[in-house]
């Protein structure tokens, strides 16, 4: 059998690296757009192999960038909630007056 590298499973391992990678360097909206991205392109990838798996190679970055895909969307997740906590306290130490400036 003439065995072919899987399509798309090279972009979802892309896509898992660069979720994380934006998540922690950047901000994390980006890295969770990438991280949704890599979800789907593993799907189809998913389901390609799953129909022919005599056929393709890689599957095995299929499954690497899904889990990169899901740790990059929990950081997103976890930088989400800190952000909101960050702001929160601030805008609750204003309205409280421990922020008015004066010294």
């Amino acid at each position: 059998m003439n065995q072919q590298p899987l399509p798309g499973a090279s972009t979802v391992l892309t896509m898992g690296i660069l979720s994380i990678v934006l998540t922690l360097f950047c901000c994390g909206p980006f890295g969770a757009i990438f991280s949704i991205i890599g979800l789907v392109k593993a799907k189809s990838a998913d389901q390609l192999y799953r129909s022919s798996p005599e056929n393709y190679t890689d599957y095995s970055n299929v499954k690497t960038g899904k889990i990169l895909s899901y740790i990059g969307l929990a950081l997103a997740l976890v930088y989400l909630v800190l952000t909101i906590l960050y702001f929160g306290l601030i805008v609750a130490a204003i309205t409280t007056g421990e922020l008015s400036g004066e010294f």
